[in-house]
C-alpha cells in the first residue's frame, strides 16, 4: 500500500470521527463521542504512518526529502497536527464534545488534500530553494500555529454557539459544551500558542530567505499575509491584555484571525510569488 492510497483511507476515518461527534452533540448522546474518541486515535495513528511512509518513499525514488514541500503535503501534516492537539485538548479537559467543532476541520482538511483533482499527491523532486535544512523547521513552526489558530477558530464557534444559551445548565443540548468561561480562556490559551509558533515560522523563514534568495523579507505575497496574520492575532492579545477584552469579541477576533490564516495559506498561492510552488 502506498503512502497516498493509505492517507485516503485516513480521510475516510477522520470523516467517521467527526461524523460522531457530531451525532453525539446534537442528540444528546455524549457516551457515543467515545467512538468518535477512538475513531480520531486510529486516524491519527494512520496519518501519522502516512507521513512516514511517505518519508520512506520519497528516499526509494532518489528524491529524500521530509514531505513537507507541496500543497498535498502541507495539508496531510496540518490534518495530523490539528488531531494531535485537538486529542491534547481532550484528554487534558475531558470533554468529547469539543471534538464536534475541531474534527470536521482535520476532515476536510485531508478531504481537500485527497479528493481534490487539483492538487496532486506525487513525489516531486525539491526545487533547488527549498532545499535547505530550514525547511522542517520553517513549515514544523507555520503549520503549529496553523493547527494552534484551527482550533482557537472552532472554539470561537463553540463560544458563540454557547452563547446563545441563556442558561449555563439548561439540560439541553447546549449544555454539553464547556461553560462559556472555560471556553474563553482555551480560546486564549490556543492563541497564545499559535502565536508564538507563527512568529518562530515568520522568523525561520527570513532566515531561509536570505540564505536561499539573499535578503530577510522582500514583500512576497505569502510574507506579507503572514505578516497581516501576525497583526491580526497582535491586535487579538492586545486587546485582551491591555483592554481586558474577552468572550464574543476575542471569539469575532479569532474568527476574523483563522480568516487571515486561510488565505495565507491558500489565497497566495494564486497570486504570483516566490511561494506560488505551494498550488502544486
Amino acid at each position: 500500500m502506498t503512502s497516498s492510497n493509505l492517507l485516503s483511507i485516513i480521510t475516510f476515518v477522520y470523516g467517521l470521527s467527526a461524523f460522531t461527534y457530531l451525532f453525539a452533540w446534537i442528540f444528546k448522546k455524549p457516551d457515543v463521542a467515545r467512538l468518535g474518541t477512538w475513531t480520531a486515535i486510529i486516524g491519527f495513528a494512520g496519518n501519522t504512518a502516512g507521513i512516514i511512509l511517505r518519508w520512506i518513499e520519497s528516499y526509494r525514488l532518489g528524491i529524500g526529502h521530509a514531505p513537507l514541500s507541496n500543497l498535498y503535503e502541507s495539508l496531510v501534516f496540518f490534518a495530523f497536527t490539528l488531531a494531535l492537539i485537538y486529542l491534547i485538548i481532550e484528554f487534558r479537559y475531558r470533554n468529547r464534545i469539543i471534538g464536534a467543532f475541531i474534527m470536521p476541520l482535520v476532515f476536510l482538511a485531508m478531504a481537500y488534500a485527497s479528493l481534490s483533482p487539483n492538487i496532486s499527491d506525487r513525489i516531486q523532486p525539491l526545487i533547488p530553494a527549498l532545499k535547505s535544512n530550514w525547511l522542517i523547521a520553517h513549515v514544523i513552526a507555520c503549520f503549529v500555529g496553523y493547527a494552534a489558530f484551527a482550533v482557537a477558530f472552532g472554539l470561537s464557534i463553540m463560544y458563540l454557539v454557547k452563547q446563545t444559551e441563556a442558561v449555563e445548565t439548561g439540560g439541553g443540548w447546549l449544555d454539553l459544551l464547556p461553560k462559556k468561561q472555560a471556553l474563553d480562556e482555551l480560546n486564549h490559551q490556543m492563541i497564545m500558542f499559535g502565536f508564538i509558533f507563527l512568529t518562530a515560522g515568520i522568523i525561520t523563514g527570513a532566515v531561509w530567505a536570505n540564505s536561499a534568495w539573499g535578503r530577510y523579507w522582500g514583500w512576497d505575497p505569502k510574507e506579507t499575509w503572514s505578516l497581516i496574520t501576525w497583526f491580526v492575532y497582535a491586535t487579538l492579545l492586545h486587546a485582551r491584555l491591555m483592554r481586558g477584552w474577552y468572550g464574543k469579541r476575542i471569539a469575532y477576533l479569532s474568527i476574523i484571525g483563522f480568516a487571515a490564516v486561510i488565505f495565507t495559506y491558500f489565497g497566495v498561492n494564486y497570486l504570483p510569488g516566490l511561494h506560488s510552488y505551494g498550488s502544486v
